[in-house]
């Protein structure tokens, strides 16, 4: 966890955190707060196969913020913390994790770590669960999940202690002008 700011709040009497460092360029804060709400609220993927990839995805990564945050709508579809304390290594023999659960761990596994995860089997796996509509915008959550965390880490903007928080589901800004 990195905890030492490495970036300034272009908020005055604001300490760094995300919001306020990404308000050094708002065009770009907005465009981005336009897509991950976006991707927060399309339902093309289940808000929970969603919140389990962010989850496997701040285990891995090691993001303290990522790591004790849940979103409202994921919560709602199930996911509780009996199901999140399963994504974590062996999750493949987790008797609590779905088939869907585990073809999604798997590729977020090879996308984080090494492609040549994503077996023939896991493939299929994946395939048999999930639609190329829904593949497609899970890696795309990846992508941001990735990021965020790393700009987390990087820019030492994690919190030194943290309880689990639950949050709103990010919603769609307002569109760019």
């Amino acid at each position: 966890m990195s905890t030492t700011p490495r970036a300034t709040s272009a908020v005055p009497g604001e300490p760094p955190h995300l919001g306020s460092v990404l308000a050094h360029h708002p065009v770009l804060a907005k465009s981005f707060g336009e897509l991950y709400g976006a991707f927060w609220n399309s339902d093309v993927l289940s808000a929970r196969l969603k919140e389990i990839a962010r989850m496997r995805n701040a285990r891995v990564t090691e993001c303290g913020f990522c790591r004790n945050v849940r979103f409202d709508k994921a919560l709602s579809q199930g996911l509780g913390e009996a199901i999140v304390d399963e994504i974590d290594w062996g999750y493949e023999t987790s008797d609590k994790l779905t088939d869907a659960e585990k073809a999604v761990l798997k590729f977020t596994d090879a996308f984080i770590h090494d492609p040549e995860l994503l077996t023939d089997d896991a493939r299929a796996a994946l395939e048999r669960h999930l639609t190329p509509e829904q593949i497609a915008e899970l890696g795309l959550g990846l992508t941001l999940f990735l990021a965020l965390a790393k700009a987390l880490i990087t820019m030492g903007l994690e919190p030194e202690e943290m309880e689990r928080t639950v949050l709103p589901t990010p919603a769609p800004a307002e569109p760019v002008a």
